[in-house]
């Protein structure tokens, strides 16, 4: 009885990452949401802090920064991008968001990008919602 659950779901496992892009598509999905939650982050500490706070990326280092510490790494498999104000950008090649007070951000775009398949994760800049929203990845 044991071995047939195991194997169900063993197949459940399976056939749900044949459906979702494989495990590089979970791995792309994963790292997305990872960012997407740092840049709320990010506006949640503007907020509760009443002074501006800053979210820099490094797309040629795959690297991420938050507030209060927080840094993490996007593995070099996946290709990121960076859109946003020039204004706020850390050095060269380096992008940041930056959120205010009010909620609102200098707004902006990191896309991560596996294969085909790509993660935009969207910074409104009036509002600084973050979505994510997954696209096609450009072609070279």
């Amino acid at each position: 009885m044991l071995l047939v659950i195991a194997l169900i779901a063993a197949l459940g496992v399976l056939a749900a990452a044949a459906m979702s892009g494989g495990f590089a598509g979970m791995q792309l999905r994963s790292n997305a949401k990872e960012i997407a939650a740092q840049l709320r982050y990010t506006r949640t500490q503007a907020i509760a802090t009443g002074q501006p706070q800053k979210f820099t990326i490094d797309p040629q280092a795959h690297a991420w920064t938050a507030p209060n510490n927080r840094s993490g790494e996007i593995p070099p498999s996946m290709g990121v991008r960076f859109i946003g104000a020039r204004e706020v950008q850390p050095r060269a090649g380096e992008g940041a968001i930056m959120f205010f007070a009010d909620g609102a951000s200098t707004g902006g775009r990191v896309q991560l990008q596996m294969r085909s398949t790509a993660w935009n994760i969207d910074v409104a800049w009036l509002t600084g919602e973050v979505k994510m929203r997954r696209v096609e990845a450009d072609r070279p």
